[in-house]
């Protein structure tokens, strides 16, 4: 008898239907497991044939062949340890399946027949909704997960034999509530703690508001590392649907939790400048998500910015333009989200002290090329906000000056601005200004005679290209949205001009 049981797969970070097609058959006892399965998917047989036992069932004694289809995919992970045990249990006539044939199973099994969480739950349960299934199976671990996925009813499944009395009608489980988010106040590092460097900070203010890439540059010790720290405090509510995408990788992953099933603040991410190209980007046999992935609607903070290698810095590239990465492999390509914000720091020369008044600098100008160097034109061509960060003053450090404005002033405008710009785009346009397009550029962007005749001179004097002058328009329409204006004036373009690399970048 053959007997089919729905379940879902990953690819990247979509999900996709699985049918798991149990047979039994005559002939020598055997457990097969076809349709390109991994390690991980042909040790489900000592699971499945345990955990039957284990609940009080008989495991059949024939010829056991499972098919996962589509069979020319690639089968990865416990997920389908679930579908295989109700699949052979239907098929040797101990369970019942007929009024669940508009349900789907996964899920890890125990020895003794408990189910263990497993990860990818919303981007599977997502799946399942686009695929028309109604009810959704998942261990009682990951049921707060799979409810994000709106319209889909999910059933909590603890073990093998609570299975079973559900699916007998013996003692049917609710299914699990929806999850509800609840507020909860910003906590962190706050911006009122930052003494000084009121530039840098307007900068960041910017940044958040427009989702700009921003560059930092000064000797140590003057705060650039902490405030970036801080930035997160100042970063805008995400939307809905930000949050969701956000969580489907986190989910991938395996770092989303029943107490905490969906990512609720904007990612920060800080890779130390070892890491490797394969995990900035993601890959792997079985690729996963890299840092840039996991920065999706967020923060990817680069600290010391030419310590890391040259080919590290280059992946970025693509990335920063498009909004995603893909990466191939002899099985396939699969394509991660990766649209982030770009946040980093860096001294002006080796041994950090270049232009200081100090005069401490020991460095040569060949040396201080040389360091500068590893920083690429196309690198830095598209960075929007490039600020110089100098070191504080006695007055300004020993607490004579007034208190700077606290995160939550500044998240407040911060806010502001955004809600403009999704006003502005809607909610099939662009999330921020950073991410506008020719067509915004040209609708959004228009400049009077004093803009054009400003930024005309600035081209030919700052050596700009195409890409950098729109970037330019694209910070000063973010300076407009702070300042509530409807249009670019001279005094948002002049500000926005004062952003780009300065001289010492730029030779």
């Amino acid at each position: 008898m053959v007997c089919s049981v729905i379940s879902l797969g990953l690819r990247g970070v979509e999900g996709y239907p699985v049918t798991a097609e149990c047979a039994l058959s005559g002939g020598l006892p055997s457990f097969d497991v076809v349709g390109l399965p991994d390690a991980a998917v042909k040790e489900a047989r000592e699971r499945v044939r345990s955990a039957i036992k284990s609940s009080g069932f008989d495991f059949p004694v024939s010829r056991i062949t499972v098919n996962l289809a589509p069979a020319d995919r690639r089968k990865a992970g416990t997920v389908y340890d679930l579908p295989i045990l109700v699949g052979i249990l239907a098929a040797g006539s101990q369970l019942s399946l007929k009024t669940e044939r508009d349900s789907a199973f996964i899920g890890e099994l125990s020895l003794d027949g408990r189910l263990r969480p497993v990860s990818g739950v919303l981007p599977m349960a997502l799946a399942a909704k686009r695929a028309g299934i109604a009810r959704l199976f998942v261990p009682a671990d990951n049921a707060p997960e799979a409810t994000l996925a709106d319209g889909l009813e999910v059933i909590p499944v603890h073990n093998v034999r609570e299975l079973a009395g559900h699916l007998t009608g013996e003692q049917l489980i609710p299914p699990a509530p929806v999850w509800e988010q609840e507020p909860s106040p910003v906590q962190g590092p706050d911006f009122s703690e930052v003494k000084g460097q009121e530039h840098a900070k307007r900068a960041l203010e910017v940044a958040a508001a427009g989702g700009h890439h921003v560059l930092m540059s000064g000797s140590p010790g003057s705060g650039k590392s902490m405030m970036a720290k801080r930035l997160p405090s100042i970063l805008p509510d995400m939307t809905r649907a930000e949050a969701l995408a956000c969580t489907e990788i986190y989910s991938v992953m395996g770092l989303t939790s029943k107490e905490h099933p969906m990512v609720r603040r904007r990612p920060f991410r800080a890779p130390h400048h070892t890491i490797s190209a394969a995990g900035m980007t993601g890959g792997g046999s079985n690729p996963k998500p890299g840092e840039i992935s996991l920065a999706h609607n967020g923060v990817l903070f680069l600290d010391e910015l030419p310590e890391f290698h040259s080919d590290v810095l280059e992946v970025l590239r693509q990335p920063l333009e498009d909004g995603r990465t893909q990466i191939s492999r002899v099985s396939g390509s699969v394509t991660y989200p990766s649209r982030f914000m770009l946040v980093c720091a860096m001294n002006p020369c080796k041994c950090g002290w270049y232009g200081h008044p100090s005069g401490r600098c020991t460095c040569t100008e060949q040396s201080v090329r040389r360091y500068l160097s590893r920083l690429s034109g196309p690198m830095l061509d598209r960075i929007d906000i490039c600020v110089d960060v100098p070191s504080l003053e006695y007055d300004e450090l020993s607490g004579s000056v007034p208190p700077s404005e606290s995160s939550a002033v500044i998240r407040a405008r911060v806010n502001a601005a955004r809600a403009v710009q999704l006003a502005r785009f809607g909610p099939d346009g662009p999330a921020c200004n950073a991410q506008m397009g020719p067509r915004e550029l040209r609708d959004y962007c228009g400049l009077d005679q004093t803009c054009r005749q400003l930024i005309r001179g600035a081209y030919d004097r700052l050596g700009l290209t195409a890409r950098g002058y729109d970037r330019i328009l694209r910070v000063a329409r973010t300076i407009a949205d702070l300042d509530g204006a409807a249009d670019i004036a001279a005094n948002h373009l002049a500000e926005a001009l004062q952003y780009r690399p300065p001289e010492h970048l730029r030779a």
